[in-house]
């Protein structure tokens, strides 16, 4: 991934237009008629042969006669001609172009052919089959849009050029303004994460509103918008929610893992806020552009209506929002001064008499009781008293939109009536609602996406400390059911292999035949109660299906007709099935226990999927079940946990005696585990996982491997989002100081400011290459969260105060061939060895990524950076365009 050159095509200084005509009706006569009429203000050349004139302007008959080096290029030429135009404006200088055309991807090879013509200049394509690009801050409309969109602090990115078209239509009516409208088209080069990255550090945009339909680079989109999603809010649309997943699959994980809910579980995991319909986007947009993330989103409601409220109410638990339980306190305060009819309830019913001071002495105690985090306040019309004279009351309590620092959501109902008291509470900078539906909604937008921030900065690490494995046991089973040919391990390997990772089983002991059965039951019996014999067999997936399990077994003799019975009934389902033995095991009975199902599978998007919920034989049926993109921490296992509704059922009720919660989560983080260490595994299914008080145990367990895959190391280069490198952890020993070096993490935002502080503006300048005295907290954010895979930062920091210490960082191109290092460490540090071993720390991981080469650009005053480049082995080289510039490149061993 990459944003280098793109910055041409949003803030050019230059257009040539390609195609450019005069033709009514034509592409291009609309597009240049847009570029004139935004009024961009630096030259624009129309190129056509067949014109003179093209709009009263000048028109080349070649990219080449044009007098300068566009900025950027807009083409509108039949499909055939693009991979040499893009040559030719590459040679030009030219680097980014707008291609409306579409038909590229119609065979011919024309798409790899524009692509290839490009790759030498690191020349940047938006599109094809593109309605353009619309920066109406530069005054540029480079599209063939209807109409032209006003400034504003919202950008759009839209794989559709309809709903672009659409959006900006609806935005003129409702007096939105765009920072940035950029219609993604085909997406042959720059995609939605290259735009994401690009806007993350736009400072003309506040919020980021997306329409997509595919997701063609799943790893690449999840690491810009978790980026991204730190600094500024991001909506999404993502299309074809209802697409039917495969009819069949080897795993219950496989058939209830719908690829709408992964799309679901990866917006959520990027701090990414997701709607439904157009309608509610911009509705979204300014409800979470509005305040920062809540640690908690329990819900409140004033209302002089107690219908009103109710309704609210109903909606909210729809919504999955938590209401409020108001302190003992707020309880007494609030009937001191409220009549006494009052609701003494959430919703708090102030009755439809309610004069203004009742209203605001109401929305102060509630608003600041230490259990409300977000506060609805409402008002229906009445003849007793004035809505408009009750919205200056609530409103003279506002704050940039809070009340006691709370965010406050206002729905004044009615029409003509109410119409001025929203006017009021807006103008106090209040967001006002219509109906109690849209509140509700509003309220629920600011809870999931503020859930969504909580999960944004975990960063799981690769190597889990919590849960105890056995890698060499379970690689040596998957070596072995490779070895046969096989991809489903039998029940047996399979709980050998969640037992490694730490998951309770039975034991179970393999019988080859009913009369071996027969004597095993009876050893097993001299120590438990009942058996259970289940069958053994390639041939068979889902036991069950089959009448392959029999349970309550008492005697040595039933476990044997009931061996018996099972080949009885598996050859009556399918002759030709072939019976491999079967496992003999205690019967395990737990009272208040719950059955539960965890899973892996895959994604053909998103790759490795973890599913937990109800389990048993129907689990198909009852479909109580949410997934998760690995790897896992605790807090992320617990969400997954709590997005099902056996996840509450968990926590006890009546006389039902809570479940061990804990042991339900490290198995959900063995689960992650075992995915991350081997991308072998397809998928599986533990169902049911028997989950009480007393723990949890696995009853039945199901793996499928690529028998391809079983020497691949970990970890797992399949999952979307990479888990954080715990393995290039170490402790240095520098002049009498200890440093802990490892890979950045978010939370390292909080130690930059100590560390700039502690920094001459001198070393600033040459890491930066250019003076700065502040460092914008959204910067900041940016430099700490970084993806593991395009980018990597490494940290020292002083083992005794934890203080940050230096900092080396990497940074690859989009073929992950060559990648770009900086290196700063604090000045009063320096010249003790840390910045060397922070740079070899930098170039092994290089190495071990697959890189072939590092390289960084070094002022040419930096003599301590150059020397240093020069003793470990770079070659230092002229920049090619810029005197004050060296290249300091490496080449890396293979």
């Amino acid at each position: 991934m990459s944003i280098r050159n793109l910055h041409h095509a949003i803030d050019p200084k230059s257009v040539v237009i390609v195609g450019a005509s005069n033709r009514a009706g034509s592409l291009g006569r609309v597009i240049i008629e847009n570029v004139l009429a935004a009024g961009f203000e630096g030259e624009i050349w129309p190129v056509n042969p067949k014109h003179d004139q093209v709009a009263g302007l000048y028109c080349y008959r070649r990219v080449a006669d044009v007098p300068g080096v566009p900025d950027l290029a807009i083409i509108v030429t039949p499909p055939q001609t693009v991979p040499a135009l893009i040559h030719e404006l590459g040679t030009k200088g030219t680097r980014a172009a707008v291609v409306i055309t579409a038909g590229l991807n119609a065979g011919q090879g024309l798409r790899q052919a524009m692509l290839d013509a490009a790759k030498p200049f690191l020349f940047r394509i938006i599109g094809p089959n593109t309605v353009g690009l619309i920066v109406p801050s530069a005054k540029l409309n480079a599209s063939f849009a209807h109409l032209q969109p006003q400034p504003g602090g919202i950008a759009l990115l839209s794989q559709s050029g309809a709903i672009a078209t659409s959006l900006i239509d609806w935005a003129a009516e409702n007096n939105v303004g765009f920072s940035k409208i950029i219609s993604l088209g085909d997406m042959a080069d720059a995609d939605a994460g290259d735009f994401l990255d690009l806007l993350a550090g736009d400072s003309e945009t506040r919020a980021i509103v997306m329409y997509l339909e595919t997701i063609p680079n799943p790893r690449k989109f999840l690491s810009a918008a978790r980026a991204a999603a730190r600094v500024k809010p991001i909506i999404a649309i993502k299309a074809g929610r209802h697409v039917e997943g495969a009819k069949a699959a080897a795993t219950h994980t496989g058939a209830l893992s719908g690829a709408d809910r992964v799309v679901d579980a990866a917006l959520r995991r990027a701090g990414i806020l997701r709607i439904d319909g157009l309608s509610e986007l911009f509705d979204a947009t300014e409800t979470i552009a509005r305040f920062p993330p809540l640690e908690r989103s329990r819900v409140a409601i004033v209302t002089n209506g107690g219908g009103a409220g109710v309704l609210a109410v109903d909606r909210l638990i729809d919504f999955g929002c938590e209401l409020a339980e108001f302190s003992p306190e707020t309880d007494r305060a609030l009937d001191r001064i409220l009549p006494t009819n009052w609701s003494r309830a959430n919703p708090v019913d102030i009755v439809g008499d309610a004069p203004p001071d009742r209203y605001r002495t109401t929305v102060e105690i509630v608003a600041q009781d230490a259990g409300v985090d977000i506060l609805i306040v409402m008002n229906c019309p009445t003849g007793l008293a004035s809505p408009l004279d009750a919205a200056h009351a609530v409103a003279s309590l506002a704050r940039s939109g809070t009340i006691s620092g709370k965010p406050v959501l206002t729905c004044w109902l009615g029409g003509r009536t109410a119409r001025d008291g929203r006017d009021v509470l807006q103008q106090a900078g209040l967001a006002s609602y219509d109906t109690p539906f849209d509140v509700a909604l509003a309220a629920s937008y600011l809870a999931r996406w503020s859930k969504a921030q909580r999960t944004l900065v975990r960063v799981p690490p690769s190597e889990s400390g919590q849960v105890p494995r056995e890698r060499g046991l379970v690689q040596s089973i998957f070596r072995k059911v490779a070895a046969e040919g096989r991809r489903m391990l039998n029940e047996p390997e399979a709980k050998a292999v969640i037992a490694a990772y730490g998951i309770p089983v039975p034991q179970t002991v393999i019988a080859t035949s009913p009369k071996e059965a027969e004597a095993v039951a009876g050893s097993l019996l001299a120590g438990a109660a009942k058996v259970v014999v289940k069958l053994i067999s390639k041939s068979v997936t889902h036991k069950s299906d089959v009448g392959g399990v029999v349970l309550d077994i008492l005697t040595p003799v039933a476990a044997r007709e009931a061996a018996e019975a099972i080949v009885a009934r598996l050859k009556a389902h399918d002759p030709t099935a072939a019976v491999d033995g079967f496992a003999v095991q205690p019967m395990i009975e737990r009272k208040h226990a719950w059955e539960l199902l965890l899973g892996l599978t895959r994604d053909p998007i998103f790759g490795p999927v973890v599913l937990f919920g109800s389990g048993g034989v129907s689990v198909e049926v009852v479909a109580d079940t949410a997934v998760a993109l690995p790897p896992l921490d605790a807090v992320l296992a617990g969400d997954l946990i709590d997005q099902t509704r056996v996840g509450k059922l968990l926590a006890g009720f009546r006389n039902q005696p809570a479940a061990d919660r804990e042991a339900v989560r490290k198995a959900l983080a063995a689960l992650s585990q075992m995915i991350v260490d081997f991308p072998c595994v397809l998928s599986m299914d533990i169902n049911p996982l028997v989950a009480s008080a007393e723990g949890v145990i696995a009853l039945d367990a199901r793996i499928e491997i690529d028998l391809h895959a079983v020497d691949l190391p970990g970890p797992n280069r399949d999952l979307a989002i990479r888990p954080y490198p715990s393995d290039w952890e170490k402790q240095i020993a520098l002049a009498g100081r200890l440093y802990h070096l490892r890979p950045i993490r978010p939370a390292d935002a909080a130690l930059y400011p100590d560390f700039l502080a502690k920094t001459s503006s001198t070393d600033i300048r040459f890491r930066f290459l250019s003076s700065r005295k502040h460092f914008r907290d959204q910067m900041l954010v940016r430099l700490t969260q970084v993806d593991y895979e395009r980018e990597m930062a490494f940290v020292a920091l002083d083992n005794e105060s934890g203080a940050l210490a230096g900092i080396a960082r990497l940074y690859a191109d989009p073929d992950h061939e060559v990648a770009e290092f900086g290196l700063l460490v604090r000045t009063d540090l320096q010249g003790h060895g840390l910045g060397w071993a922070l740079l070899t720390h930098l170039r092994d991981y290089a190495a071990a990524d697959g890189l072939q080469r590092i390289e960084g650009l070094v002022l040419s005053g930096n003599s301590k950076m150059l020397r240093m480049c020069r003793e470990f082995g770079f070659g230092i080289s002229p920049h090619p365009t810029d005197s004050t510039l060296r290249i300091a490149a490496l080449p890396l061993q293979p």
